[in-house]
Parts: structure tokens; sequence; C-alpha cells
């Protein structure tokens, strides 16, 4: 009897633990890079003092973070400046990495491509950016607050969409959905109406490549491949899964450290939104087209005018911090005006940064599961080391203590899901932002590069400067009050809210462990108790049907701690390997809720058993064990409901 208590005692501290250690669970990427106050003279962008700068960063930091490999292009004015792999494609083989034909999982960076081709449609007159979506689908979406979800919308992440995670990724084929079937599976909660709210969007995402295939006629993989791989001659590059026969032997494994055994070739469902394999090369020619308003050696994927409609518009989520244009989104930094995207799935990690401007391009990926301290080194790097920033004297402002004041408190991301279990997520990803005794905010979730909270001063109107990468954190105020904030690094495709009171983990969190205290502390003591009465020969003093209803109370308290234990089961698995969920996994939630409804069914034994207890006299210390069941189980009923853990729908 003892192991299982010990194991209902572990997992009782883990959420205890994750209460007070403030959660920025997946929610908040690193910290740019430390950059100087006083900026060193640019270095001159040329091959040679490239491959010099990254010869010294990239061998050192694969060896130090255990990754197997990576391939870095840089394009200037028109053609391929440098382009450089390290490490291992195949780590046991010892096959290096080859920049013209290894290819790589470039993620989300598959967006850009599905992007292109929307604009494509665009300037065929195809594709209206701002009509209704549902005249091109077979179904209907239909619209939030009088608002219907445009391409536009989808382009910029503001159709409104709720986070959605299941099925995006396949174990194997046998589970691999196509990208219709995934986006007509289901279609997640509209939280925001159209337009308003940057919450970035896979499912918006698949969506406009659905439209894509649907408008042009053609399957998207081949529409993708006639009307952009052949023009720019991108022979290792596809979005098919699994890889043709042809291009599968130019495939790096998919490691999570360089010391492991290789992973298998990752399956992605939302194929239209981060199913791309490519060279660095290949991305090269992209890269190129893209600087030259749609443009590359004669071909033309692009109309000029409608790669600068692409590029060059703009919707700013926070006054003062970096827009998102149509697809791409701005990545500046040092006054740069830098368009891209990154890019990730589980075991690659990527990022494509073009300067327009300067007519400079670079795209990095890297084969390893630890890899974004390394691509943000690259991104903050190549920025300060060849467009740094001329030293600028901001002091911080006379109001910085007022303006903060407002922004002291929790806040949560955009990009949530709140319809069902996954709002579990909404309750431990909370940021905290405090205030230090100098007036600048602290902020727990947005952590630098050694994972230490940042420190914000005000050097504009509701506009702070990081204190030690030069960063920036901004905030959209509504009478007096903050709406939403963000960071550079997140304010394209993402904001943060305050949370309500009724949501705050700042009370629900200690309730919830002080709960699972009182269902242990049951639990346990329940044999204890019996074997020490045994042991003193003094049976339970208690009749008939109180002794019935003791007992059933003490089964309630052990089928909680079952629910809750339940969920950090669930939790865990998708934390771990969220692409092996789909055996069995809906069977597991269904468990878990089941031993749930039980649970709260239960409350009534707790409720029975509490009021015997009160109407004994006597018995003190059973009243208050009796009192504090029923108030933990009514906690259970309020966290099943207000975080949707009893859904009858297994969307998430």
């Amino acid at each position: 009897m003892k192991r299982p208590y010990r194991l209902l005692a572990s997992i009782a501290a883990l959420l205890c633990t994750a209460a007070f250690s403030a959660a920025s669970i997946a929610q908040v990427e690193p910290a740019q890079a430390q950059a100087a106050a006083a900026r060193a003279e640019a270095h001159e962008l040329t091959a040679g003092d490239a491959q010099a700068w990254l010869d010294g960063l990239f061998p050192y930091a694969l060896k130090k973070d255990n990754l197997a490999g990576a391939v870095v292009v840089v394009v200037k004015d028109g053609r391929t400046l440098l382009a450089k792999g390290y490490g291992y494609a195949d780590v046991a083989a010892k096959k290096p990495v080859d920049p013209a034909t290894t290819l790589f999982r470039v993620g989300s960076i598959s967006k850009t491509f599905m992007w292109t081709a929307v604009m494509q449609q665009v300037g065929e007159g195809r594709i209206d950016l701002d009509a209704d979506v549902s005249k091109y689908l077979d179904f209907t979406i239909p619209p939030r607050d009088g608002k219907p979800i445009t391409m536009r919308d989808l382009m910029t992440h503001t159709p409104g969409f709720e986070e959605t995670d299941k099925n995006l990724f396949a174990p194997d084929i046998k589970h691999l959905m196509s990208n219709e079937a995934w986006v007509k599976e289901w279609v997640p909660s509209q939280v925001y109406a159209p337009g308003e709210v940057s919450a970035y969007s896979n499912y918006g995402a698949a969506l406009a490549g659905y439209i894509v295939q649907r408008v042009s006629g053609q399957p998207f993989d081949d529409y993708i491949e006639q009307h952009i791989y052949q023009p720019l001659g991108m022979k290792y590059a596809t979005f098919r899964q699994p890889l043709p026969a042809a291009l599968a032997p130019y495939m790096a494994k998919s490691y999570a450290q360089a010391s492991s055994p290789p992973r298998p070739f990752e399956l992605v469902s939302a194929s239209t939104a981060g199913s791309m394999s490519a060279s660095g090369e290949a991305m090269a020619r992209f890269m190129i087209a893209h600087l030259q308003d749609g443009r590359y050696d004669g071909a033309q994927i692009l109309r000029p005018e409608t790669a600068r409609q692409m590029h060059g518009f703009t919707r700013y989520s926070v006054p003062g911090l970096p827009p998102i244009a149509l697809g791409f989104y701005h990545l500046d930094r040092n006054g740069q005006e830098i368009i891209g995207h990154g890019g990730d799935t589980q075991m690659f990690h990527s990022e494509l940064m073009l300067y327009p401007k300067q007519n400079v391009g670079v795209f990095v990926s890297i084969d390893g599961a630890d890899a974004s301290g390394l691509r943000h080194q690259l991104w903050a790097g190549f920025a300060d080391r060849y467009f740094p920033a001329a030293p600028a004297h901001e002091p911080t402002l006379p109001t910085a203590r007022e303006h903060g004041a407002l922004l002291v408190g929790r806040y949560l991301s955009s990009r949530v899901s709140v319809s069902n279990f996954m709002s579990l997520l909404s309750l431990l990803s909370q940021s905290t932002i405090a205030m230090d005794k100098d007036g600048n905010l602290v902020t727990s979730g947005f952590k630098d590069l050694a994972g230490q909270p940042r420190r914000w001063r005000e050097v504009a109107p509701f506009l702070w400067r990081d204190v030690d990468s030069g960063g920036h954190l901004g905030a959209l105020i509504r009478n007096g009050k903050v709406r939403w904030l963000s960071i550079d690094e997140r304010s394209p495709i993402a904001v943060f809210m305050p949370v309500p009171g009724w949501q705050s983990a700042a009370w629900n969190l200690p309730l919830l462990c002080l709960a699972l205290l009182v269902f242990l502390l049951t639990a346990v003591l329940w044999p204890i108790a019996a074997l020490v009465r045994r042991a003193h020969g003094r049976p339970l003093a208690l009749q008939q049907p109180a002794h019935r209803w003791y007992r059933w109370s003490r089964i309630t308290a052990i089928a909680h701690l079952l629910f809750f234990g339940g969920w950090v089961y669930v939790l865990a698995r998708m934390n771990a390997d969220i692409a092996n969920m789909s055996d069995g996994f809906d069977s597991t939630l269904r468990i878990v809720q089941v031993i749930g409804v039980l649970a709260i069914i239960g409350t009534i034994a707790a409720l029975a058993n509490a009021r015997h207890a009160w109407r004994t006299r006597g018995g003190r210390w059973r009243k208050l064990n009796s009192l504090a069941l029923v108030l933990a189980c009514l906690a259970t009923v309020w966290f099943a409901f207000s975080l949707h853990l009893l859904n009858v729908q297994l969307n998430y």
C-alpha cells in the first residue's frame, strides 16, 4: 500500500511545484542575445568575414549543445554569398551536412511558400484578401461578432482561432492525415473576433493552403512544385510526406541530441503549414526571389507589385513593436527592417531572415532538440555584426513608476486553448510582471538566454527597453488599462493579456495544492488510522450509515487524486512526444474523465460524511477533516468545469 501513496504524493508535489514556479510553458521564446550598450563599428558583409564568424560560432555551439548538424546560407545582391554545412547529416556514418543537397525540416518556414502561393492567386485575381474565406471552401466557418474571417486575417494570424494540437503530428504513415482531412476534422473555436488579436494559428495556415488547392484546381504539393520549385530550380525541396524516393537519401536524420539514436522522419498532418524539407541552397533561391520582387534568374514567381504588397503591408499589435506583413513577420533589430519566419518541428529549428533594404537574406536550420539558443545567437549576432545600431542615449522616463504600475500583474498568451482540457495550460503558464525598487519592470515569463527574468526600463511612453539585451516590451493601453502587451520577438504573432481575476493562478493554484493535500492526507491516513486502531483493539466507533459514508468519502478522496494524477500524466505525455498520441490517447482522456465524473459524484459521500460528523457530539478532528474534504471536493468541481476537463468533445 505504501508505493501508490508515495506516487500520489509525488503527483501532488509536481502540481504544487508548477504552481509556484510561475509557469512559462512553451509560451515565451528566449530573449534576444546579449548586445553591447555601445555598438562596435559594422563589419563589411563579405564571404570571407561571414565564414570566419560562422566557423567560430557553429562548431563550438554544436559540440557544446550536443547538436548533430546545421546549415547556414547567406545571400546578397542576387547571389549566394555563403552556403556552409556544419556537423553531420548522419552521425553514425559521419556523413557531413552538404548545403547543396542535405534536406532539413524547415517547420513553419513552409508557410512562407504557402503564403507565396496565396499571393500568386491574389495576383491572378482568384483570391480576394478581404473576402469571406468561406466562399473558397466546401464547408462554412461562421462569422463571429458579425465579422467573417478573411484571407488577410489568416495571413496576419488574426482569424481568432484557439490553439490546436490534436493530430498536428503523426507517429507513422498509417496515422498521417491529409491537410484537407485535418482542417475538416474539426474547426477550432473562435475565441476572438477576426482581425483583432494576434494569435499564431497553424489551423489558419492549413486552411489557407487548402484554399490554394481549391482555387487552383491542383493538389497543393503539385501546385508548389509547378509554380515555385520548378521556376526557381529548387531541386532539393519538397512538401511531400513521406519523402519521394529520389530525395530520401539526402534527408538529415532527426536527432534530439547528437549522442542519441536518430528519431523517425517527422510527419505533419497540417502539411501546408509545416511539412517542407529543403536544402540550404534551395532556400537561397527562394530568398533571392523575394528580395528581388519575385524574380530569380529570369523566372518571376510573383508579380513585382504583388511581392511589394506582400512585404510592405504592416499590422501592428502594439505600438513601437515589430508588425506582421502578409505571411512574413518582422524580426526588426538595430533599427533594421527584417522580415522572415521561424520554423520548428520537434527535432529541427530554423530561421529565415530577409533584409530588403540591404538586399541580404539569411537562412539557418539546426538538427537537434535544444537549438533555440544557437538560432537566436545567429539572428542577433548577424544583425549586430553587420548592421549594428548607432549608440543612443535613452534616459528612463519620469513616468516609469506610474506607467509600470499599470502593467504589474499576471498575463496569458493569446495563443491558447479555451474550450478543452488544454486550458489547464492557462493555469500553469501565466507570466507575471513585477516592479523592482528602481522602477524597472521584472518579467518572470520573458527570460533571457540564461533563463533569468528580464528587467525593463521605460524609454518612451508605454515602451520599455531590456536593460541588458536592448529588446523592447510594449503595452497597448485603452481607457487607462492594459489591453495587452508583447515583446519584440512575439509581437507580430502573439500578445499577452491580463488574466481575469477568476482565472488567476495567484489563488487557483494554491487552492489546487490545498485540495490535493487534503485528498492526499485523507487517503494516506485512512489505512494508517485503521492499523493503529487494530493494534490497540479500538474499532471505529461509527454506526451505519455513518460508517458507510465515512468509507465512501475516503474512496472519493482517492478518486480525486487519480483524476488530477491522470491530467498530470496526460500533459507529461503530450510534452514528451506529441506525435505519438494517436493510438489510445482519446481512450486515456475518456478514462481520466470517467474517473473525474465518479470523483465529483463522490462529493455526495463527502457531504453525507460531513453531515453525520457534525451531528455527532465530540470528534472535533473528524468534523474538521470532513469539512476540509467537502471544500476540496467543491474545488475539484470548480476546476473540472472552469478548465473544461469534462468536455464531451475530445478536440484540442
